[in-house]
């Protein structure tokens, strides 16, 4: 796991994400996954260029049922989580440029 990125469980979760105090974007991914494969050094690539946003990980297959509370139907899922809310939805893997104008609003240099 890079520098910066946190592997979130069903134990570590919850805690994680009501207790951070920048967003945190979760990516639920897997080992069997292609697309996952290919956003994961743009994440790593984010985990270092972004100190406002915190970087996770969720393995679906080692933790379903955080795919389930979270309602993840395909992967790659990325969940952005602001003050305890899901703020943003992202399904599929995307080019670092299209994730960051997704997440701008996000990313503190407004």
């Amino acid at each position: 796991m890079a520098h910066g990125i946190l592997n979130l469980t069903s134990a570590t979760c919850d805690e994680t994400v009501n207790s951070a105090s920048k967003p945190v974007l979760i990516d639920f991914w897997a080992d069997w996954c292609g697309p996952c494969k290919m956003i994961a050094p743009i994440l790593e690539e984010l985990a270092q260029e972004q100190p406002g946003l915190q970087i996770a990980k969720v393995d679906v297959d080692n933790n379903p049922d955080l795919a389930m509370k979270f309602n993840v139907m395909s992967i790659p899922t990325l969940l952005l989580i602001k003050d305890g809310e899901i703020t943003k939805r992202l399904v599929g893997a995307k080019g670092k440029g299209a994730l960051m104008a997704d997440l701008q609003e996000y990313l503190g240099s407004h």
